[in-house]
């Protein structure tokens, strides 16, 4: 039986005309490693959502699983200065849990910074509203429906 999360997602991305399958599974996918684990795929494979406060905004980045986010050098690029959004806020700002967080289908459109690195795979692996549920979506089309901003993130 799929979550209320998961469908809450589902119905938020159906309007762009996604209808990603998603997998759920008994163990974490919390984590990126967890994720990689539970999917058989690489770490690298894995998108984070991971949300952050520029200039008192919320920022998303969507980074490959092994790749660290540089705030310093990211705020350079954006000229913002970057900090990290507590979990109030950013279940504030996306509607869902750290950890739970999809890159696309919040309640209001965020500021998108996509990890230059995820273009090079084939498909990538992104939560699906829940620590338990993911979803495979090619890189280049996650980057167009979030509106992202490809840039390095270290």
């Amino acid at each position: 039986m799929t979550q209320p999360a998961v469908e809450r997602f589902l119905r938020s991305v159906a309007p762009l005309g996604l209808e990603p399958e998603v997998r759920e599974f008994d163990e974490s996918t919390h984590t990126a490693a967890e994720a990689a684990s539970a999917i058989g795929c690489d770490v690298a494979a894995i998108v984070k959502s991971l949300v952050f406060e520029a200039d008192g905004a919320a920022l998303l980045v969507l980074a490959s699983g092994p790749n660290r986010v540089d705030t310093a050098a990211l705020g350079e690029r954006l000229g913002v200065r970057i900090g990290k959004a507590d979990a109030a806020a950013v279940k504030q700002s996306t509607g869902y849990s750290i950890g739970a967080v999809p890159p696309l289908g919040h309640p209001t459109p965020l500021r998108t910074i996509f990890d230059e690195t995820l273009l090079d795979l084939t498909v990538v692996w992104a939560a699906a509203g829940s620590a338990t549920a993911v979803f495979a979506i090619a890189p280049a089309e996650l980057a167009r429906l979030t509106d992202a901003e490809i840039l390095p993130i270290a």
